[in-house]
């Protein structure tokens, strides 16, 4: 018997303690070893559970119980868990986790802790919840250069954009929607501004490159400035607009960014709606590969979890070897160095002679249309460039008295 105990009652918790407690013989025959949840932290109360009596308060309770092998920690956020788990890999327990801010943002200091202990520090459910990403980079695809992901990395904000797209509703319409459904937090920051398909796409560039990501690095942005009259320029254009986290190697560096993306409609990408993730993985010797599926959700993400605890109890002895060195911002291509043709979304008193002035400034620009423009709007593809050049020749666009509205890159995937 292999004695576990999970950090967080939430509801990725309960949801992993359900599935436990739902299919313990099952899980006992794959594993040939019985699991039991010998304690549950967590600072309310759970009168109801069928296993209350286990709940503690008191972490020392984990941390001091020799018996207990491995530690799951589905609480979240970076405080208490970082302390939590670093003691628990320090006083010889395997830890499992779903917490991607954790793994992103002290992943390479876990994994070194883990590796000198001879410990597992698994987190599959970090990335896409239920869907499996994490071992088949590590091992199904090991064989492979991989050599670019480019992933819809985040249900919420791919909600959102499906409405606006399907059913012209606005962000504000969109969010509220998602918030009603249980799909968007109260404070929805982290997914409409990005940082939570930042600290996703970061994992997954450390694992397949083999440095650390620091989220800090990775230029991000998010979705809360695309408009309906984006939406209709983007099928004009055929195609879609979608939150894309990227990474790829450039001159040697990680070229690594999360912003929204004018996505074609012949991409795989561009038909993932609703709450799914997808994320694309180009290999030198696989081709492309899509990984789908619900990024979040109670059973599905707890899925994911229980297979890594099922994953450390056949490994009990032995490493599951996932590592990645510590990195820094010379790892990563400075933004203004990665190129894109960029859609943009203008005003101006005279837009023939406006989309003069852009092409002399841009170079040869793609114009469009789509039905009942404003008057005094342009809209245009650019020639793809660096982002510095853009920036510079965007500058000199609006001292001539027009006023950029929107800019959104064009995505090559």
């Amino acid at each position: 018997m292999i004695q576990i105990a999970v950090m967080g009652h939430g509801v990725v918790g309960s949801g992993v303690t359900e599935i436990l407690l739902k299919h313990s013989d099952e899980i006992a025959k794959k594993v040939h070893e019985e699991i039991y949840i010998k304690k549950v932290l967590d600072l309310r109360e759970f009168p109801d559970s069928p296993i209350a009596e286990r709940f503690t308060k008191n972490f020392d309770d984990i941390l001091n119980d020799d018996e207990i092998k491995i530690v799951v920690e589905v609480m979240g956020g970076l405080n208490p868990a970082y302390d939590f788990v670093k003691k628990c890999l320090l006083s010889g327990k395997s830890v499992v986790t779903s917490n991607k801010e954790l793994v992103a943002a002290k992943g390479a200091e876990l994994l070194k802790i883990a590796d000198e202990n001879n410990l597992n520090f698994l987190f599959e459910a970090s990335v896409g919840g239920g869907i499996p990403i994490i071992r088949p980079l590590n091992q199904c695809l090991a064989a492979n250069d991989v050599y670019e992901i480019d992933g819809i990395l985040n249900g919420t904000t791919n909600y959102i954009l499906a409405k606006m797209i399907k059913e012209s509703m606005s962000f504000n319409d969109a969010l509220a929607k998602a918030q009603k459904k249980g799909y968007a937090e109260r404070n929805p920051a982290a997914d409409v501004e990005g940082h939570d398909a930042c600290r996703k796409i970061c994992i997954l560039a450390s694992l397949v490159f083999g440095k650390h990501v620091y989220p800090d690095s990775v230029h991000t942005e998010g979705i809360t400035n695309v408009s309906l009259t984006d939406v209709e320029y983007a099928s004009a254009w055929g195609g879609v607009i979608k939150l894309i986290g990227s990474v790829k190697l450039t001159d040697g560096k990680q070229e690594i960014i999360v912003a929204p993306m004018f996505v074609k409609n012949e991409c795989q990408l561009s038909t993932v709606d609703g709450v799914f993730n997808a994320i694309l993985v180009k290999g030198d010797s696989t081709g492309d590969v899509v990984f789908y599926g619900k990024g979040a959700g109670k059973l599905p993400t707890a899925s994911a979890v229980v297979a890594d605890v099922m994953d450390c109890v056949t490994h009990k002895n032995e490493r599951r070897y996932i590592m990645w060195e510590d990195g820094c911002k010379n790892d990563i291509l400075p933004f203004e160095q990665s190129k894109y043709s960029m859609y943009v979304l203008a005003n101006a008193e005279n837009t023939d002679a406006a989309f003069e002035t852009a092409n002399n400034l841009f170079g040869c620009c793609e114009r469009l249309t789509r039905n009942n423009p404003e008057q005094s709007e342009l809209a245009f593809i650019t020639p793809v460039m660096t982002y510095a050049d853009f920036e510079k020749a965007k500058a000199d666009f609006e001292q001539t008295g027009i006023k950029t509205i929107s800019a959104i890159r064009i995505a090559v995937i």
